[in-house]
């Protein structure tokens, strides 16, 4: 089942699948729409759990719990790529699942994402397939180095990747890893990095957020600037990158892509089927946010101009914060520099234990001169203890 062609309206309820803070953010934006949220997740305090009209404990793939998906929710979206396929074809069966399992099964796989982008003649950086022995025997000799290796599945935020500085270290890296498929991929010396976020409905209806452009530390993003300084050309040439992606695909709901330039060149990093970290400053800084978008495109209704009313920089506060006095034990970072500015919007997502590496919140600095939010994010920064390599 695909849709029914007709839209679907409060106070129908609709099923997520992932409880993390991105499902938190649809969960609000879906009940300040007048719709009830049913959450599938097997964290118990997961903070989409906690906020939902309905918390099912289970795991993604538990048959009880997809068949109360399929009988109580209107339509079903997902909270991050690492759902199962399987569990996705069988609820499409019933009711709208969008984004498709088709769509997650692609993304949710380097190796899949790199082939489906590859054939599509999206420009990426140079890569290599090593998912077995031979593979890495048959490298080719003029493989450009230095590069990273990524394992195909489940890596995120910097994990289950390792720099590669020549081709004698690969064997090493590998082992590291754990022998598990992965993609070797060449290292370009950047000019710079953006996101590019969509919507885009069944009929196929696309609106874009400004370009994003994106700084990251330790493998994980740390920084935000939204719009982008990027030239119209570029961005012109992403969006038709990420329309041609997305048509392919048939994708319906929010679609982030990464991009890298590096000379110049445009080149695609990788997609995100979901609201993207990046587009947070959308919370405060748009009309509507992508989490907004997320619901309207599940439920066909019908899009919005994206409107941004401020420039906006975003940081992300990840658990290193908690732990910043050096000790083992977890300590509340004091926000009060961040509170008692009111251009400063602060988010916690209500994750009950700091780790180091989590995404615990964010805040966005908001100001019509995006310098001066930068200037200022970065003073905040500082001041709360965030330091550049933790």
């Amino acid at each position: 089942m695909t849709g029914s062609g007709q839209p679907i309206l409060p106070p129908a309820t609709l099923g997520l699948l992932g409880g993390g803070q991105l499902g938190l953010y649809f969960v609000r934006a879906a009940q300040d729409q007048g719709y009830r949220v049913l959450v599938l997740d097997p964290d118990a305090m997961s903070p989409a759990g906690r906020a939902a009209d309905r918390h099912l404990v289970a795991a993604f793939d538990d048959l009880d719990a997809i068949e109360t998906l399929a009988r109580e929710a209107a339509a079903v979206s997902t909270e991050f790529e690492n759902v199962p396929a399987g569990a996705l074809e069988t609820l499409a069966k019933y009711i709208p699942v969008r984004p498709s399992a088709r769509a997650l099964a692609i993304t949710q796989d380097r190796i899949g994402e790199k082939r489906f982008l590859s054939a599509e003649d999206i420009p990426l950086a140079p890569f290599a397939v090593i998912d077995d022995d031979d593979a890495l025997a048959a490298l080719p000799r003029d493989f450009p180095f230095p590069a990273i290796l990524k394992v195909s599945r489940f890596g995120y935020d910097g994990k289950g990747q390792h720099s590669v500085a020549a081709r004698t270290d690969l064997v090493q890296a590998r082992n590291a890893i754990g022998a598990e498929p992965c993609v070797l991929e060449q290292r370009l010396p950047l000019d710079s990095e953006f996101s590019l976020i969509a919507a885009r409905t069944e009929e196929g209806d696309m609106v874009f957020f400004p370009a994003v452009e994106n700084r990251h530390r330790d493998g994980i993003l740390d920084v935000s600037i939204a719009p982008a300084t990027l030239a119209p050309a570029l961005v012109n040439q992403a969006r038709a990158l990420v329309e041609r992606i997305a048509r392919t695909l048939g994708y319906v709901g929010v679609l982030a892509v990464e991009f890298f330039v590096s000379a110049g060149v445009l080149r695609v990093n990788e997609i995100a089927p979901r609201p993207h970290n990046s587009g947070h400053f959308s919370l405060d800084a748009c009309l509507l946010s992508q989490f907004g978008y997320q619901v309207r495109s599940l439920c066909g209704l019908p899009l919005a101009p994206v409107v941004q009313h401020t420039q906006a920089v975003m940081v992300n506060v990840l658990g290193d914060l908690w732990f910043r006095h050096g000790g083992h034990e977890a300590r509340e970072p004091d926000w009060s520099p961040l509170l008692r500015n009111p251009s400063v919007h602060l988010h916690l997502y209500g994750k009950r234990h700091a780790r180091r590496g989590r995404k615990m919140g964010h805040f966005a600095v908001l100001d019509p001169d995006i310098e001066e939010a930068l200037a200022l994010a970065y003073r905040l920064r500082a001041e709360l203890g965030i330091v550049d390599g933790r």
